[in-house]
């Protein structure tokens, strides 16, 4: 999928180095009273605005004060800055494999004083081995194929926490019914859908809880 930004954003947001032409603006969006405010730019996913799937996942994330949370494809930072707002006992780890994004996402952290968070560079799980977390939420890319979603959604389990949730948000045309299908037949314990808006819909998958064998 082109970025955003039409005929000067040739490459894809899930581009590791866009060749888009830098346009930096600011953004804000009110969270539980607070106004968090952004940088965006051109080659990062959703540089014209808070796309409505994010809004749609930040609104569903019941994130609990101490909760270790993943933001997968992090973006300029939207979740990850919410959930941190959401989770100040707890930790939240950012991650992307655009260069752009990752710059974008550790200013935004400083800009909205969040110290209980911190952006890495890595495609999928490649940087979080032997880490786990209460919640890992995504707004995937799904124009990168369903080889890739399907690689997320493999590795998930083993990268949450006993009852840990993984929350995907999506549209029927970008087949999100097929992997809520999808998860609810090869690992979730339950699958559920939290939100419903604009054409998308947002999944929770829960890990299956450990069987205690003593």
């Amino acid at each position: 999928m082109p970025a955003e930004d039409g005929a000067d954003a040739p490459d894809h947001y899930f581009t590791e180095r866009p060749r888009s032409a830098s346009q930096r603006r600011e953004l804000r969006f009110l969270f539980r009273g607070s106004v968090l405010v952004f940088e965006v730019d051109h080659g990062v996913f959703g540089s014209s605005g808070l796309d409505p799937g994010t809004a749609l996942l930040i609104e569903s994330l019941g994130v609990r004060p101490g909760d270790r949370v993943l933001d997968l494809g992090c973006g300029w930072g939207a979740v990850g800055v919410a959930a941190a707002k959401a989770a100040p006992e707890g930790r939240v780890i950012m991650t992307d494999v655009n260069r752009r994004a990752i710059a974008l996402s550790r200013r935004n952290l400083r800009r909205n004083k969040i110290p209980n968070a911190e952006v890495r560079a890595g495609s999928l799980f490649g940087s979080l081995e032997g880490e786990t977390f209460d919640v890992i939420a995504t707004n995937p890319p799904f124009h990168a194929g369903r080889e890739l979603i399907l690689e997320l959604l493999t590795a998930a389990p083993d990268h949450l926490a006993d009852g840990g949730r993984l929350l995907v948000v999506g549209k029927g045309s970008q087949g999100i019914r097929f992997y809520q299908e999808w998860l609810a037949e090869h690992w979730a314990a339950e699958v559920t859908v939290l939100a419903r808006g604009g054409g998308y819909r947002v999944i929770e998958a829960r890990r299956r809880p450990a069987i205690d064998q003593a």
